[in-house]
């Protein structure tokens, strides 16, 4: 596979894979391992794959696999310190929805119900197609529209809730 290469997928997906990782973990050293995880997964089995087009695929439906795993994981033993990583997470807000930056929008989500994070995330901030989303979260496309109708409603309740004065300065009501 020309330019396919272990440095050259690395160079390619590495923050786009992290962003996306660390919207479902809410944590830099969890994510950080999910990325490995997938980069040493994609150096023992990418070579299985025959079109070079589905790397991006590969590798985000590897980490979703990794994370869903450690999550199972998890259920079965729990970490104590995970009950306080959300009390440690700062409420950052934004002045207006149309100046949030990747930290702002990461950390809202963050607040997102988990089921539904995952497919804003890559909506959003991976600029995954609803197809794509359904194909990389192993769910049908009506899960997906679902998930995203609803993890979006959690967002605007967040933002809302967080930014009160927004709400009293005026703007249209409706």
């Amino acid at each position: 596979m020309p330019g396919q290469d272990f440095e050259t997928v690395v160079a390619g997906y590495y923050e786009p894979l992290y962003r996306f990782a660390i919207s479902l973990t809410r944590s830099e050293a969890d994510a950080c391992d999910l990325v490995q995880q997938s980069f040493y997964m994609w150096a023992t089995k990418g070579h299985q794959l025959r079109d070079p087009s589905k790397v991006k695929f590969w590798l985000f439906t590897t980490l979703y696999r990794a994370f869903l795993e450690s999550r199972r994981h998890l259920t079965r033993f729990p970490h104590s310190e995970l009950t306080e990583t959300d009390a440690d997470l700062p409420v950052v807000l934004p002045h207006a929805p149309r100046h949030l930056d990747a930290m702002q929008a990461v950390e809202a989500l963050g607040q997102v119900d988990e089921v539904y994070r995952a497919p804003v995330a890559l909506f959003y901030m991976e600029d995954c197609s609803y197809q794509e989303i359904a194909n990389i979260l192993e769910v049908p496309i009506g899960t997906v529209k679902s998930r995203m109708a609803r993890g979006l409603a959690q967002l605007k309740q967040i933002f809302a809730a967080t930014n009160p004065a927004r709400q009293q300065t005026g703007g249209h009501h409706g």
